[in-house]
């Protein structure tokens, strides 16, 4: 077994990692996540930075199921226009990262990815209002008992 040698420089504590923003408190023995910068990027990416504020990432008493897939050609195509794959990729990412919260949506959503209606396309751009409403929030980990 060979060890090579490998000059190192210190940089720091790490304050960024995959577009999340790393807090600290030492004293407190805490550590947040942020992903507000994603967030707005995500916003940006599906023109939603200035839409309204959602108050939850799914709206009561909404039901998803396969009937409400595109049926008819103009449908189809109608909904080929729209990212709904690309979509539902960033909340996955969001998801995994930060915002357990959004899990159940992000489940349902992503379910009907081959054949997406315009009432599944509506469930995700309420969960994107949600995230704007709540792209501050952060997750922490830690803290003394």
């Amino acid at each position: 077994m060979v060890i090579k040698d490998f000059s190192m420089k210190d940089l720091g504590d790490a304050s960024y990692i995959l577009d999340i923003k790393i807090y600290r408190d030492r004293l407190r023995k805490l550590i947040g996540l942020s992903q507000s910068l994603y967030v707005d990027k995500v916003l940006g990416r599906f023109r939603m930075e200035q839409s309204k504020k959602g108050f939850l990432p799914v709206r009561h008493g909404i039901h998803l199921s396969k009937s409400m897939s595109s049926k008819n050609p103009g449908e189809v195509k109608q909904m080929s226009n729209i990212p709904y794959v690309v979509a539902i990729g960033s909340l996955i990412y969001a998801m995994l990262c930060t915002r357990p919260k959004i899990s159940f949506v992000v489940s349902i959503t992503s379910k009907y990815q081959l054949n997406p209606g315009s009432e599944y396309w509506n469930a995700v751009k309420a969960v994107l209002t949600y995230l704007r409403r709540t792209k501050n929030m952060f997750l922490v980990y830690g803290g003394n008992p």
